[in-house]
């Protein structure tokens, strides 16, 4: 693998020092900077981008596992492009997860507002649903309260991490070394990469479509997951077939 190259060296220190930072000063950058639903009046156009260098504060592990797989598969993959065409992957990956996952979100707020809006519940009344989790308890004759939490979770949800970019990594090196043996630590097997990285983006789609969850918890952005990788694998796609022959 060689040396960590400089996009990826300034990449993970850029989010270490994110990761410390609201630590420090006095007011909420994570609160500030994560992905909130476009709806919520949290939401700034800033956090499309600033929410990929913002990780959970509750857990060491979240940006550890994101900078150990940056700089394991981010590295051969800059070592093969490039700077710059590095960087457009990895930001077009981050901001791609970041528009599917606000995409699913939002259908599943548009879907149970139409269900709300059908038996005649206000605005308002929806508005003091998703803002307070406060609902007039004869909707529950109707609606399931699972689907009432589906749409107040929707409404406060936000999203921190570079996870999304990472999927698009982990997509270009399964292209670009799809015989790599990686292994999970769970199941330290190791496997190649053209199986393993298939393998767990389709856990994450599983998990985003059932919203079933076993350890991560029912907080991971699955279709952020999701997204990245779809993005990730439709650009290396792309060069596959018009750039970069030398692959075949």
């Amino acid at each position: 693998m060689g040396r960590i190259t400089e996009a990826v060296k300034h990449l993970i220190i850029l989010n270490i020092v994110l990761f410390i930072a609201p630590k420090l000063v006095g007011f909420d950058l994570q609160n500030m900077f994560a992905l909130h639903f476009p709806l919520n009046p949290q939401f700034g156009f800033w956090q499309i981008l600033t929410h990929m260098f913002m990780h959970s504060q509750f857990t060491f592990m979240h940006i550890l596992f994101n900078m150990y797989a940056l700089w394991a598969f981010g590295t051969p993959l800059e070592q093969m492009w490039g700077r710059n065409k590095f960087l457009f992957f990895y930001f077009s990956a981050g901001l791609g997860a970041a528009a599917i996952y606000t995409l699913a979100n939002y259908y599943q707020y548009h879907s149970v507002y139409e269900d709300l809006s059908n038996i005649g519940v206000s605005a308002t009344d929806i508005h003091n649903l998703v803002t307070n989790g406060q609902y007039d308890s004869r909707i529950l004759e109707q609606i399931p309260k699972e689907e009432l939490s589906k749409i107040y979770n929707a409404y406060n949800s936000s999203a921190v991490g570079a996870s999304g970019a990472i999927y698009g990594v982990l997509v270009a090196f399964g292209f670009a070394f799809p015989n790599a043996k990686l292994a999970l630590i769970f199941f330290p097997v190791p496997i190649a990469a053209k199986y393993f990285i298939p393998l767990i983006i389709l856990g994450d789609l599983f998990f985003g479509l059932t919203g079933y969850s076993i350890g991560s918890g029912p907080n991971v952005a699955h279709w952020a997951h999701v997204g990245g990788a779809l993005i990730g694998f439709l650009i290396v796609w792309y060069w596959k077939q018009h750039q970069f022959k030398r692959w075949d």
